[in-house]
């Protein structure tokens, strides 16, 4: 089931959300927006990275004018993230951002969001409501449900309907997985706005992965969201990642990556799996090609792994590897050795 055909486009930049166009991966800096330098050098990772649109943290007047300068410096689409006040949305507009995320929990005087939108408009940005179950207001919604959080997106987007502007996506997270799922759904049946998907204070790598692949998965299988962000606790970079596999692994993105194949290791391994596939994981982020690469503990499973691979290595009784290529006759490689041997294959292949 795709319902994404029947879904409005609209535009991030160069980045085309929506319709028929590819599910987008996002991410947000950690950097203080103020600080240009470092939010140049942490955006140019996430590009390096393959992501396709970050957002940007706009806490004061400063940091909206730094936009401008940060604008110079990179080739990724920009979405500058406003609460409270609406003025810093204007300000991000006249510095050049590309789209801009309002949360109307926390923007209460309707008639400044208004200003927001007519300015918009005029420069034809795009413009998320962004809803978080966190940022409810909470004068008119008790608790955290899937209709409170729908019912919160369509009091904005009427907003916004009444002054013609339709260039809209939504976000609709909770922290729970469940809540998640209900409220995209619901939504999906009675907007046809593009989504993007995510579970908010998702917490650290291990949690987030786990509750945001558990949300994400099912809610694209069923041919819901157009775009995507993990929310991960650390490095940013890891989210771009995260996404890229899920999408990957979901058969919506044929982009080139290598993938990594790598037993879970049980009492016959003797060598140090969890080293080995953990220093190429970070080693190929960077790499454009399609490449399988098995790390395999034992000689149980390893070597039938690894000759299904482009190449890959099975742990040996005496702590090497059995190193294996295509159509080659395995080759007995030092442990100390190996990484320094695949990262050489990898970068040759």
């Amino acid at each position: 089931m795709n319902k994404n055909k029947t879904v409005k486009t609209v535009k991030v930049g160069n980045i085309l959300i929506g319709g028929d166009n590819p599910i987008s991966i996002q991410s947000m800096t950690t950097t203080d927006t103020r600080d240009v330098k470092a939010t140049v050098e942490q955006l140019k990772e996430l590009e390096e990275a393959g992501v396709d649109i970050v957002r940007l943290a706009v806490l004061d007047m400063d940091a909206a004018k730094a936009i401008k300068d940060i604008k110079k410096q990179v080739n990724i689409p920009l979405i500058a993230d406003i609460h409270f006040d609406y003025r810093l949305a204007l300000e991000s507009m006249k510095s050049g951002i590309d789209a801009l995320r309002l949360n109307p929990g926390n923007i209460k005087d309707k008639e400044k969001v208004k200003e927001v939108i007519k300015e918009a408009k005029e420069r034809d940005l795009t413009i998320r409501v962004g809803v978080n179950g966190g940022s409810l207001d909470r004068t008119k919604y008790n608790e955290v449900t899937a209709h409170n959080m729908v019912e919160s997106a369509h009091g904005h987007i009427k907003l916004m309907e009444d002054l013609n502007f339709t260039n809209i996506k939504v976000s609709l997270k909770a922290s729970d997985i469940k809540t998640t799922i209900e409220a995209n759904t619901l939504f999906r049946e009675k907007f046809d706005y593009p989504l993007h998907l995510g579970v908010t204070e998702a917490g650290t790598l291990r949690s987030s992965l786990i509750k945001s692949t558990s949300a994400l998965s099912h809610l694209i299988m069923n041919g819901i969201g157009n775009t995507i962000r993990y929310s991960i606790t650390g490095n940013p970079v890891e989210e771009v990642m995260a996404g890229k596999m899920l999408l990957k692994f979901l058969g919506m993105r044929e982009e080139p990556a290598v993938e990594i194949i790598s037993c879970p290791t049980c009492g016959r391994a003797q060598v140090d799996v969890e080293e080995v596939a953990s220093f190429i994981e970070k080693h190929i982020q960077k790499v454009k090609k399609n490449i399988t690469v098995a790390i395999m503990g034992c000689v149980v499973n390893g070597p039938g792994e690894a000759r299904h691979a482009d190449f890959g290595v099975a742990g040996t009784g005496d702590g090497h590897f059995l190193y294996f290529e295509k159509d080659n006759p395995p080759i007995k490689i030092e442990k100390e050795k190996i990484i320094d041997f695949i990262t050489r294959k990898i970068e040759e292949f």
